[in-house]
């Protein structure tokens, strides 16, 4: 009897271990070591084993849903040498102005700043030697890929995908929620347990999809910084006792930027933070990236910071390998 009682309360603390193991989100694939969302950085994220592989979702000119973090083509393709007099008054290019057949002959490479230099510049440089080697993919070619690795691997890697500036979008004639639902529901992936988070800056646009267009999966709210000018919600409201409570109604959890979590000079947690803990709030922070962690500080510190002390739900990571081998260790 106490055997039977002792080997009960050893599998229910390991099971309770291994519950409180952070989720591991690939940020954009493996970002940290292929240019962001292409399908050769999803590959590689799947092998690395993390919980789950993030989409950002922008769509075509034609009305499908593309994987690009944002509306804008300059800062990660070729599109300013192939498509020079498409760029429009503010000097950008637009994936909405594009078709699916010309965004796929675009070809992907790192992130790059104003001055055309590498955002992270010991990031991959091959993209002279193999450049037909990074394309934009759709949402269904990424979907479809995860789901053919998880069969073959026989694993359950799921997907993050986020929606990208709904009111840009309608603005230009296209509803990409939609559009996106539509995906959802052809792959059967409208459900409750199904192995899928939606994610989304615009709050209307959450409560949008959860109360209007019948999203059943769970549902994660973005949080910036109103300077930021990422959509039109006030995110210091959303961060506010009353903005969280609002939250907590249609959303099942947060993603906030790591500095809205803790302060870094005396490693102290926000007020967001346990106000979100307390309301049941899921947090997923993001975005750990081994090449630039908070200053004065070290993988492993972060590591402990984040998972150990703050103990957060999940994380958005560039590096999911890192994390997946931190996870190990625990």
């Amino acid at each position: 009897m106490i055997r039977t009682l002792l080997t009960g309360i050893l599998l229910s603390t390991l099971c309770t271990n291994l519950l409180a193991k952070p989720l591991v989100i690939a940020h954009r694939g493996a970002s940290g070591y292929l240019p962001e969302h292409t399908l050769p950085a999803v590959i590689l994220a799947h092998g690395m084993n993390p919980d789950y592989i993030e989409q950002d979702l922008v769509l075509s000119k034609d009305g499908v849903l593309v994987v690009l973090h944002d509306i804008h083509l300059d800062t990660v393709t070729d599109v300013a040498e192939r498509f020079a007099q498409r760029k429009r008054a503010d000097g950008r290019f637009y994936a909405i102005d594009f078709t699916l057949e010309e965004l796929k002959s675009l070809r992907v490479h790192e992130r790059r700043n104003e001055q055309n230099q590498q955002v992270f510049a010991l990031r991959y440089q091959g993209h002279k030697t193999n450049a037909d080697f990074f394309r934009i993919a759709t949402f269904e070619e990424q979907l479809i890929l995860i789901q053919e690795l998880n069969r073959s691997r026989g694993v359950n890697i799921g997907i993050y995908p986020e929606i990208k500036s709904p009111a840009f979008h309608r603005a230009a004639g296209q509803d990409i929620s939609k559009i996106f639902m539509a995906q959802l529901e052809k792959h059967g992936l409208n459900k409750a347990d199904a192995k899928v988070y939606v994610q989304c800056f615009d709050f209307a646009e959450t409560r949008r999809l959860r109360q209007e267009l019948g999203l059943k999966a769970p549902l994660i709210q973005l949080l910036a910084e109103n300077s930021w000018q990422e959509s039109g919600s006030d995110y210091d409201y959303l961060k506010s006792p009353p903005g969280l409570q609002e939250i907590a109604k249609v959303a099942d959890g947060i993603g906030p930027w790591i500095p809205q979590l803790v302060n870094f000079d005396n490693k102290a947690p926000t007020t967001l933070f346990t106000q979100a803990k307390a309301l049941g709030l899921q947090i997923h922070p993001y975005t750990l990236r081994a090449d630039q962690l908070p200053q004065g500080m070290d993988w492993q510190s972060t590591m402990a910071l984040l998972f150990d002390w703050l103990k957060v739900d999940g994380i958005f990571t560039d590096f999911p390998d890192k994390v997946v081998a931190y996870n190990a260790t625990q």
